[in-house]
């Protein structure tokens, strides 16, 4: 997921690693109305006037380091732009994004943090130690038109009727493939159902020496392609009522494609793998084919430009189900908590909404890494004539990122057809997909064992939350 140049840093609660440190200037009164345009240079498009009295407060952030390094140098002019326009002191923390919830579920255990805990995957096994963002989400809907149903579901639990995040934005998760690889295999547009895949990487692999790159590690890479997976051939680790559906034929014969895939056209590297690792093999002209963002792409446009000329995108593949389960969840989904210890409350809430209302200078600096979750806020993304179809980033061809241009429709939340509850969210946080691909992969266990292995660790988890009262399900 991330970009080559990001690296794992070392991380304590008490040594966060990239501080930034942003000082707000104390600057008296507000600056400026809802819908007033911000100067030439600046980060801001629009000032946003708080409902409530934030002047002299202070805000701090966690945040992962943005796989498209633009945004980063972005977000902290726009956050101190706000800060010195409103008085507030702002501190900015950015670390590894592997990091995030281990270092969260620290803050939590001490009882003091950071006003703002962002993940880029739905964190529900902490609602009890967060702010219920209900009011939150209806005001921006309010300003903004409505939210997206995959952002939506992505930050809700209908058990308890609670926002346990904010899902200001997410990134699609679209196939990247190198043409010219997939030209020598009669498919120049790439393939766009499992069976290509398999049958195309293989003569890739045998014909050109050049290996797939779909993960099995303990990363969240991995975990997407395998839940993508499961999806496309039929299966589901839950259903829409929160019971555990994942041990059934369609599950098993997605964990046997895995093996086959694994077999004809990967090497044992991809049980290793961090969540770069594919990243920079594509960089490197060394993928055939990942599941990813178009972050590796916009840094091979940097590092590598004529490998970028090579790679191109498709939606998610079709599976035996047919075209309906051609799906995919956000690569990233990016989702703020507010901690019930957060000291500052109305200044995180205020700032949330200010991070909306610019959404349109958030999506272009992202270099069109981040797609709105309110897309009234960037008209110029999915119009005719607009950004994916003439990338204003630069692409060769100007519309290679179009095929994102359904991202909309095929994305769906965490644990779908059930809601991002806490039984997805730990079994991310434990790498029980990836886990349950990667044995069967290596020939540790049967695929039906490893799937049967992988409903039992599940079951354990939805007990313990139900216990809890956070998921429905148990009937």
């Amino acid at each position: 997921m991330r970009t080559p140049k990001l690296q794992r840093s070392d991380l304590s609660t008490s040594a966060l690693s990239r501080r930034s440190v942003l000082k707000g200037a104390g600057a008296a009164g507000l600056a400026g109305y809802l819908g007033t345009r911000a100067g030439a240079g600046a980060a801001t498009l629009v000032q946003s006037t708080p409902t409530v009295n934030i002047q002299g407060t202070s805000l701090s952030i966690l945040q992962w380091q943005h796989f498209v390094p633009s945004f980063d140098t972005w977000f902290e002019q726009f956050l101190n732009e706000w800060g010195q326009a409103n008085g507030v002191t702002i501190q900015l923390d950015r670390i590894n994004t592997a990091d995030i919830a281990a270092t969260f579920a620290a803050e939590i255990a001490a009882g003091q943090g950071h006003d703002i805990v962002e993940h880029i995957a739905s964190l529900p096994q902490y609602e009890e130690a967060v702010l219920d963002m209900t009011d939150l989400v209806a005001e921006a809907t309010n300003r903004h038109g409505e939210q997206l149903e995959m952002c939506r579901n992505n930050s809700f639990n209908p058990t308890t009727n609670t926002f346990y995040g904010f899902t200001h934005g997410y990134a699609a998760d679209p196939a990247n493939y190198r043409k010219s690889l997939w030209e020598q295999v009669d498919l120049p547009d790439g393939p766009t159902t499992f069976d290509e895949l398999l049958a195309g990487g293989t003569r890739i692999f045998q014909e050109q020496g050049v290996q797939m790159g779909i993960g099995m590690s303990q990363e969240i890479d991995s975990n997407m392609a395998a839940q993508a997976m499961i999806w496309a051939f039929g299966g589901s680790v839950q259903d829409e009522n929160e019971n555990v559906t994942i041990n059934s034929p369609e599950t098993i014969a997605a964990v046997e494609y895995m093996k086959s895939l694994f077999e004809g056209c990967m090497t044992p590297e991809v049980f290793g793998w961090n969540a770069a690792s594919n990243n920079q093999l594509l960089v490197a002209g060394q993928a055939s084919y990942i599941l990813n963002s178009i972050s590796a792409y916009r840094t091979a446009q940097e590092q590598q430009p004529d490998t970028a000329n090579d790679i191109f995108f498709s939606p998610p593949l079709v599976g035996p189900g047919g075209q309906d389960l051609a799906l995919a969840h956000g690569h990233a989904v990016f989702t703020s908590m507010i901690p019930t210890y957060a000291q500052n409350q109305d200044t995180a809430r205020e700032f949330l909404l200010h991070l909306v209302a610019n959404y349109e200078a958030a999506s272009e600096n992202s270099k069109l890494y981040n797609f709105p979750a309110f897309p009234d806020t960037v008209p110029d993304l999915f119009t005719e004539g607009g950004w994916l179809e003439n990338d204003p980033a630069g692409s060769e061809p100007p519309d290679k990122l179009m095929p994102l241009s359904a991202a909309n429709d095929w994305t769906v939340n965490l644990g779908w057809p059930g809601p991002a509850n806490a039984l997805i969210g730990e079994a991310f946080n434990t790498f029980v997909l990836s886990d349950m691909m990667a044995k069967a992969a290596r020939g540790d266990v049967t695929p039906q064992e490893a799937v049967a292995e992988a409903e039992q660790t599940l079951n354990g988890i939805a007990e313990k939350w139900r216990t809890e009262g956070l998921i429905g399900g148990g009937q």
